[in-house]
């Protein structure tokens, strides 16, 4: 770990706290020094804050910045739904992280999928990644295979063209049919580990729903992201007085016999961005999610 310390220009006034880190070469990238202050490795003047803070100029900034390290292809058996020149769809198991995190620097998504040749992105722990599942929650993700292909489905998602819709299992029963979840997101105030409406660092956050299976006490929905937070499903559901089952942080733990939230990203749709395809592609529940499911019907 290596201790980045530095004092703003005052010329810097009125500049955003990440993209005055990510000009540090030390870093070199915005997405490396936005994921420092997300991790509150990043101090101003002893106080942390988020990435669009405005500076004066003058303030001391310190940030904890871990060496880095090259990420190594690792065998891993991960089931590949769609390949092609530009992209790859995977069917990504529970139990894995994406990419590296925090203590998290082997065993990724990441290091599985080197081999396959995905790349794209500003962060070098990240190849090709454009969006991400919870490390217990399975389902569908599509990767990059080349920068060109890294931008495209960026804009996909920005422009809400790419449909991910997940299955969840829940306590209770909503209160309609369909819904929409609009509430800002960000680290909780308290704790750090987790991500509430209760926070200093809130981002726009938009979740929707639909009732697929009514149960005595639980629900089938369909969610749908209009934006892509950190555990916004997860958080958004809590909120509404349905939590995921299964889910050890924000739910029900270890309802059904779970030992992981029931959530599960079972469909893609988009147009690829090459090829100019309709893309729809499905997943089916894993079978610990599917033996929750008979119970939850029973």
């Amino acid at each position: 770990m290596a201790r980045l310390l530095f004092r703003v220009p005052e010329d810097a006034a009125g500049a955003r706290l990440d993209r005055i880190l990510a000009g540090r070469p030390e870093l070199g990238s915005r997405a490396h020094a936005e994921r420092l202050i997300a991790d509150g490795a990043v101090l101003v003047d002893g106080e942390r804050r988020p990435k669009s803070f405005r500076l004066a100029g003058g303030e001391e900034v310190a940030a904890e910045v871990p060496e880095a390290e090259a990420l190594v292809p690792e065998s891993m058996e991960i089931p590949v739904v769609l390949e092609d020149e530009h992209l790859v769809v995977v069917d990504k198991p529970a139990g894995i992280a994406v990419h590296p995190a925090g203590s998290t620097r082997t065993g990724t998504l990441v290091h599985g999928l080197l081999e396959l040749g995905v790349e794209g992105g500003e962060d070098d722990d990240r190849p090709g990644i454009v969006h991400r599942l919870d490390r217990d929650t399975s389902g569908l993700l599509v990767v990059a295979r080349s920068a060109e292909a890294h931008e495209a489905l960026q804009r996909l998602i920005r422009s809400r063209e790419l449909e991910r819709t997940y299955a969840a299992l829940v306590r209770g029963r909503p209160r309609s049919r369909t819904g929409r979840i609009e509430a800002a997101i960000g680290r909780d105030r308290r704790d750090r580990t987790r991500h509430s409406l209760d926070t200093a660092t809130p981002r726009d956050a938009v979740t929707w729903f639909e009732v697929r299976e009514q149960m005595r006490d639980h629900a089938l929905l369909d969610v749908k992201l209009e934006t892509g937070r950190t555990h916004q499903i997860r958080v958004h559901l809590e909120a509404i007085d349905l939590p995921v089952s299964g889910d050890p942080v924000y739910g029900s733990p270890r309802d059904l016999g779970l030992e992981r939230q029931f959530l599960h990203a079972r469909r893609l749709r988009f147009t690829h961005p090459f090829t100019g395809a309709d893309l729809d592609l499905g997943s089916e529940l894993p079978p610990d999610l599917a033996a929750a499911l008979e119970l939850a019907r029973a």
